[in-house]
C-alpha cells in the first residue's frame, strides 16, 4: 500500500458514452478506468412501451485517481459528457481508504514516476 491518498470517480452515463468519459478522464490526467454495463432509470427516463417499463442500458465507469487530481478530472468528465444537462448522467467521487492489487501502479509510485491513477 502507498501513503498517497486516492479517490474513486464513479460516472454513470447512457450506453455509448463510456468511451467519451474515459477519453476525458485520461486527457485530464487519469491513467485509465474500468467500464461496466448496467441498467437503470432516473426520474427523467421513465419510459413505457405497451405498459411495460423500459430500463435504459448504462455504462458505469470506475476511475481511481490521486485525490489531488480528482476535482480536475471530474470537471473534465462533466464537460465532455454534458452532465450539466438533465438526463445525461451522474458522476461522484468517493474516498479510497485502501488500494491493493494494482502492482504496476504501485511500482510506478515506488520508482517516483507520476501516476494519475
Amino acid at each position: 500500500m502507498s501513503d498517497e491518498t486516492y479517490s474513486l470517480i464513479v460516472t454513470i452515463v447512457r450506453k455509448g458514452w463510456g468511451s467519451t468519459v474515459l477519453e476525458a478522464s485520461v486527457s485530464a490526467g487519469a491513467r485509465g478506468g474500468t467500464v461496466l454495463l448496467g441498467r437503470g432509470a432516473g426520474v427523467n427516463e421513465r419510459e413505457k412501451i405497451f405498459g411495460v417499463s423500459i430500463e435504459p442500458e448504462k455504462e458505469i465507469l470506475l476511475t481511481v485517481v490521486r485525490a489531488d487530481r480528482a476535482d480536475a478530472i471530474l470537471a473534465e468528465i462533466e464537460r465532455a459528457a454534458g452532465l450539466e444537462e438533465v438526463g445525461h448522467g451522474i458522476a461522484f467521487v468517493v474516498p479510497v481508504d485502501k488500494l491493493v492489487g494494482v502492482a504496476h501502479f504501485m511500482r510506478l509510485l515506488q520508482n517516483g514516476n507520476d501516476a494519475g491513477e
